[in-house]
């Protein structure tokens, strides 16, 4: 991220947000599993509970690493893509300068 910061890379910024779905998509992964094991065998819960919050607070750390680009993308473009689906994103991204 630090080169696409210090390049004002609108285009790997872009990218960088992109894997923030690939980090949403492990962390459901790992929930999925830990109700499965806390059904399965209920001496689990304590245990699975503290996973599940460390496996939502690196959720949250990859959901603040993706504002950076998100606010270079607008500072560089000037338009905000915080709220926009993935795909307008990039075409913002990869649409020339005006």
């Amino acid at each position: 991220m630090h080169a696409a910061v210090a390049r004002l890379d609108p285009v790997d910024a872009a990218r960088i947000i992109r894997e923030d779905a690939t980090v949403d998509d492990h962390f459901r992964g790992i929930l999925r599993q830990l109700i499965t094991y806390m059904m399965e065998d209920p001496r689990t819960i304590s245990s699975a509970l503290d996973i599940i919050f460390i496996a939502k607070s690196i959720e949250r750390i990859g959901d603040h690493a993706k504002n950076i680009p998100e606010n270079l993308i607008y500072i560089v473009k000037g338009k905000d893509v915080r709220h926009i689906a993935i795909e307008q994103l990039e075409q913002e991204a990869f649409a020339p300068d005006r």
